[in-house]
């Protein structure tokens, strides 16, 4: 006797697939029985049953041998294969690149750093190829085999071509054509985005329900990026850059107590050189970091941390050699340091409070390296916050902290199969 087979056009045989693997996605990675997709899917037993053959066939699915069953007959479960589309990720810093490569359902098959070498397009392309090259290996797979790419990099990126537009931390970095050069190697889906929105993006994909999201990546430098209802705003195209905002005061040790005065030079500086640009203005630095970056990035908090110890040798900001030793001597108790951290707090709600008044997000999460501060840095943003602002958001410390970035490359580049795969499958 031939089994019956439920009938229906190509068109509703392709829903009934998109239906039935998007079911077993949001079960994934746990395994699922064919009752629970028909309940999952509000599809019949058999018109399920068609379906998961069909993706069986097409590699989308892998089954698992019965579970022993105390009544009745074990029933067969399915889950995804995670190898059918696995996608690349990179996380292309100034100093770092780290390529990820994770499965269908999200589990990292590989995740390789690279420091760069020197501050140019050149060297930050040859680190781009190495981490590349070794995730691969690592995950044992070829190029053909990535379905889609997700790179996130700084400075403003064009939505539409992925072409970067300016990025004065990497020296000749806007002239190179970054998705060309993917699409040229994995033949699939390449998207080129700003670091800081992807991990907006990542930060939303942790949270549930609707609402505004600013999330902040701190480290040297200072990027936002804003999810409103699930979508990414980007303006007209230069949305986040916090970076370049002009705090109240340029000097964040202007307010701490025995504070040099405005026009005193620190120790051992050079003097003035009079044909130099102003140092108010976003390159005055040299590498094109915004008045924000330079009063409260990392290495502007290590050195506002030096100056304030110099005269306190006892204090345990003189063995700071990072921010993250300014933040635990803080915790730990020392009072200089809590000081060193309230001003750098206060500069950083004191800038931010007119983009919480214009957009009211629900919450702020912050991420990258100065997510590690923990809760002496969080409570102190909060309580200059509350003075400065209507309604003060929520302020969160990215449980991600340095890896947020990629994980919103990897979770767009995952995106990105979804939509197509369950279009067509």
């Amino acid at each position: 006797m031939t089994e019956e087979r439920p009938a229906g056009t190509p068109v509703l045989r392709r829903m009934n697939r998109a239906a039935v693997l998007d079911a077993v996605r949001r079960r994934a990675p746990e395994p699922v029985r064919l009752a629970e997709l028909s309940q999952l899917t509000e599809l019949t037993r058999p018109t399920v049953a068609q379906a998961v053959e069909d993706l069986l066939a097409a590699g989308w699915l892998r089954q698992h041998a019965p579970q022993p069953a105390t009544v009745g007959r074990p029933a067969t479960r399915f889950s995804l294969n995670g190898r059918a589309a696995p996608v690349l990720g990179l996380d292309v810093g100034p100093h770092t690149v780290t390529a990820g490569i994770a499965d269908l359902a999200g589990e990292r098959l590989a995740v390789i750093r690279r420091t760069v070498g020197r501050r140019s397009a050149r060297h930050l392309l040859e680190a781009v190829d190495e981490a590349t090259d070794e995730a691969l290996a690592t995950a044992g797979l070829a190029a053909e085999q990535i379905a889609a790419v997700t790179a996130a990099t700084p400075g403003i990126v064009e939505e539409t071509t992925g072409r970067v537009l300016f990025v004065p931390s990497v020296p000749g970095w806007s002239e190179i054509d970054l998705a060309g050069r993917l699409r040229a190697r994995f033949r699939c889906a390449v998207t080129v985005e700003n670091d800081a929105n992807l991990a907006a993006l990542a930060a939303a994909h942790q949270r549930t329900g609707a609402g505004t999201l600013l999330a902040v990546q701190w480290g040297e430098r200072l990027g936002a990026g804003v999810v409103i209802d699930g979508r990414l705003h980007r303006g007209a195209g230069q949305a986040g850059e916090i970076g370049f905002i002009r705090p109240v005061d340029n000097r964040p040790d202007a307010h701490l107590p025995n504070a040099d005065p405005p026009d005193a030079d620190p120790p051992d500086a050079d003097p003035p050189d009079a044909d130099a640009p102003d140092a108010d203005l976003p390159d005055a630095a040299g590498d094109g970091r915004g008045p924000l970056e330079r009063a409260i990035g990392a290495e502007a908090i290590v050195n506002l941390a030096r100056r304030r110890a110099a005269a306190h040798p006892e204090s345990r900001l003189a063995r700071a050699t990072d921010a993250a030793a300014v933040f635990a001597a803080a915790a730990g108790g020392d009072p200089l340091a809590a000081e060193v951290v309230d001003r750098v707090a206060a500069v950083f709600a004191e800038a931010i409070a007119p983009v919480v008044l214009v957009l009211s997000p629900h919450v702020i999460v912050i991420g990258g390296g100065i997510a590690r501060a923990g809760a002496v840095l969080l409570d102190a943003i909060a309580r200059h916050l509350e003075d400065l602002t209507l309604t003060p958001p929520g302020v969160e410390l990215s449980e991600l902290a340095e890896g947020t970035v990629l994980t919103g490359a990897i979770q767009m580049a995952l995106d990105e199969v979804w939509r197509d795969t369950l279009t067509v499958c």
